[in-house]
């Protein structure tokens, strides 16, 4: 469910006016709705509320823009990080630092030194030479580090290749099979403390039932760690739950259902559980709205050629992924569709949104909408041939503010600096 629907023929978010946001802040833009963002955060939060303590730590890779971690932080939301920019962004977000969780593959001793500094819940360690060197910085300035381990558990997650994490050929955690030998060494470094087991299979899942496969695995580690005398309090199974990204599509599980299989899996384990959402939370709550520019006549394809571009929203370009992209405008009933195939101004032929879609005729002027484009939008966004990064819109209500400001050219310009000698 969102808060982008069409009232009296015109699109909305929530009680504000599409075309309304448009003419405000011009074409293209990023609008998300907090009601969705709280909705679906809630939903989460309910999910688990059969554990004994239990942490929904928002995946801020899929939107980190300060409002809406400010707003999800506000409804007791974590943050899951992977880089130093985004743990110094949730704090100035005003997430405290127990409420953080560092993941990531290649943190740096600069990173680790940041949130150790700064305050952290937890590290997910990846790898022994991070295990080492979180050790050497924490031993550095007198602490202890948090840790758990990510462990791969060899399990196809059943999604796009690209966003897969967990079989045994990705870059992602240590192979389960050693968990053992690693929380051994874990145990004889003074600066570190292990206090549970991590576990992220991919993203996009459709399916419970790789869930279930990786956390069965999980729980059979836990009580074997147990054994081997290491205090396993905590359970960190990532996120990954999928979002219908069209409304033909089946609808993927409910976080109800996930829920119920984690309590199913690990439940008896009496261990805190964490979650790390991000899609499922933002990927619905997003639209990314753009004008049409000019409507070509090709020698066999009509183009509906856009403002937005791949550099705004590049899923399309890189995932071969689908938005369902509607008209802001509500097509009469019964008005003859025309197929278009959809496209951005840059020069470059991968910038296409969509072949052949349906859609109410279209002219120069009119507004179309990316459905599904919280998540993986604004954040993947760039600069390329020069395109301003566009605005980010957040609303509430009968209300909106800009989140992030449509930069000049000017600013843009001014970050680049030819040397004296030239």
């Amino acid at each position: 469910m969102d808060h982008f629907l069409y009232r009296d023929g015109a699109l909305h978010a929530e009680d504000v006016a599409i075309a309304d946001i448009a003419r405000t802040v011009g074409t293209p833009f990023y609008v998300y709705s907090a009601a969705t963002l709280t909705r679906h955060f809630r939903l989460f939060d309910e999910a688990l509320s059969w554990a004994p303590s239990h942490l929904v730590c928002f995946a801020m890779k899929s939107l980190s823009n300060q409002a809406v971690l400010k707003l999800l932080g506000d409804l007791g939301a974590g943050m899951d990080v992977v880089s130093g920019g985004e743990y110094a962004r949730a704090r100035a977000a005003g997430v405290p630092g127990e409420r953080i969780v560092f993941s990531g593959v290649g943190k740096t001793r600069t990173e680790m030194r940041a949130a150790l500094e700064g305050g952290i819940r937890q590290f997910n360690l990846e790898s022994e030479p991070e295990m080492e060197a979180l050790n050497e910085v924490a031993l550095s300035l007198g602490t202890v580090a948090p840790v758990t381990v990510r462990v791969n558990p060899d399990v196809d997650a059943r999604t796009h290749e690209k966003i897969a994490t967990g079989r045994k050929g990705d870059k992602f955690g240590i192979p389960i099979a050693r968990a053992s030998e690693v929380y051994a060494r874990i145990a004889a470094l003074p600066g570190l403390k292990a206090i549970g087991i991590d576990v992220h299979i991919g993203s996009q899942l459709t399916q419970l039932e790789p869930f279930e496969q990786a956390y069965l695995k999980v729980a059979d580690l836990t009580e074997r760690l147990r054994a081997e005398g290491h205090e396993i309090t905590r359970l960190d199974l990532g996120g990954g739950l999928g979002i219908p990204y069209t409304r033909s599509n089946e609808a993927p599980p409910l976080p109800v259902e996930y829920g119920q299989l984690v309590e199913r899996t690990l439940g008896h384990l009496g261990c805190e559980i964490e979650i790390e959402p991000g899609r499922l939370i933002s990927g619905n709550a997003g639209l990314m709205v753009s004008q049409v520019i000019y409507v070509k006549e090709g020698e066999s394809t009509r183009f509906l050629i856009l403002d937005g571009a791949m550099n705004d929203l590049i899923r399309p370009a890189m995932y071969g992924a689908w938005h369902d992209i509607i008209p802001v405008a509500e097509a009469a009933p019964g008005v003859e569709q025309q197929l278009y195939d959809i496209v951005g101004p840059v020069c470059e032929s991968g910038d296409t949104f969509a072949k052949g879609r349906a859609l109410p005729p279209m002219a120069s002027g009119d507004l179309v909408a990316f459905r599904s484009a919280g998540a993986y939008g604004a954040v993947m966004s760039s600069e390329y041939n020069t395109r301003p990064l566009i605005p980010e819109v957040l609303v509430q209500g009968d209300h909106f503010a800009v989140i992030r400001a449509r930069p000049t050219f000017d600013e843009i310009i001014a970050r680049d600096t030819i040397p004296e000698w030239l």
